[in-house]
């Protein structure tokens, strides 16, 4: 899945804010782009010039968040579209209503998610974290698809995690974790379930012969707010201790992202990561993730499901 620049090891080293292009012209759709790594993506793109529109499931918060960022960068042109990734329906009346706006978009990045939640779940009743990350990004892509695809060189960069990689798997008899439920086994399921999907959506968008490209990218370890649903005492370690030793700020968390969304070299199916050796911090770069990740016979079941889950098929 690796693309040949990178397996050659020819990579470029300590890409920063600065290497991001003029973004002039484009439409760039954020989910969560009110707070934590999602507010520094939209800030950074809209600061280059992009039209930036905050897809967030409070819209006073994305209002807030907008002023913010016109503030830093005058004449900005951020705008604030209320989106609930957590219901089906909330999905689809937020992607009529953007490609009522909007007939083309040249970036979506799904970034928006809820970590360690206790186990609930969405208004159509799913897992609310596989629901949530997975399904609900899911369906937004499909219902914009057509939208990207009119934008040449358009791309969609799914945000995932490094913990897709602690036993993580997809038991598709028990996806809403009606057993054996545990806070960070949903969450690497559904970090897992991201990259699957970036991974299929690149070889459909591939195979279809179009100039929209799927990327992922992960932030390492970073304070988000992400971490208001952990319980006190692991939340005293992940912000008081793990993340001051082992991370980084959000502004580099948010790097990967930014990467895999402007750099002109990006290949479709790449996944972007800090690049210092524990994968938590360190300038972004083209890494691998689990061997699971890249099984086929996943990905594809995966899709399917999720097309069955939502409602939402995709063109060929």
């Amino acid at each position: 899945m690796l693309s040949m620049h990178t397996l050659c090891g020819m990579d470029r080293p300590g890409w920063t804010r600065q290497d991001i292009p003029d973004q002039s012209g484009r439409t760039a759709v954020v989910t969560g782009g009110n707070t934590g790594l999602g507010s520094r993506t939209a800030a950074a793109l809209a600061e280059k010039g992009a039209l930036v529109v905050l897809a967030v499931r409070d819209t006073d918060k994305g209002a807030r968040a907008a002023e913010r960022i016109t503030a830093r960068a005058p004449g900005a042109d951020v705008r604030v579209q209320r989106l609930d990734l957590a219901s089906l329906a909330s999905v689809r009346t937020a992607a009529e209503e953007l490609r009522t706006a909007h007939e083309r978009i040249d970036l979506l990045v799904n970034n928006a998610g809820v970590m360690w939640t206790p186990r609930s779940t969405t208004a159509d009743g799913f897992e609310l974290q596989f629901g949530t990350n997975h399904l609900g990004h899911f369906a937004l892509t499909g219902l914009l698809l057509d939208r990207l695809l009119a934008a040449p060189g358009s791309r969609v960069v799914t945000v995932s995690s490094e913990a897709h990689r602690f036993g993580a798997s997809i038991d598709f008899g028990n996806l809403d974790f009606e057993r054996g439920y545990t806070r960070n086994a949903a969450y690497a399921r559904s970090k897992l379930a991201n990259l699957l999907f970036a991974y299929e959506l690149q070889r459909r968008l591939a195979e279809g012969g179009h100039g929209t490209v799927s990327v992922a990218a992960h932030p390492g370890g970073s304070t988000t707010e992400l971490s208001r649903d952990f319980p006190l005492p692991a939340r005293v370690l992940f912000d008081g201790i793990f993340v001051p030793l082992l991370g980084q700020s959000p502004e580099d968390g948010a790097l990967p992202t930014l990467r895999a969304a402007t750099d002109p070299g990006a290949r479709g199916g790449e996944f972007y990561g800090p690049g210092g050796i524990t994968g938590m911090r360190g300038r972004p770069r083209p890494v691998r993730s689990s061997a699971r990740s890249y099984d086929r016979a996943v990905q594809l079941r995966l899709w399917q499901v999720s097309e069955d889950l939502t409602g939402v098929s995709y063109p060929r």
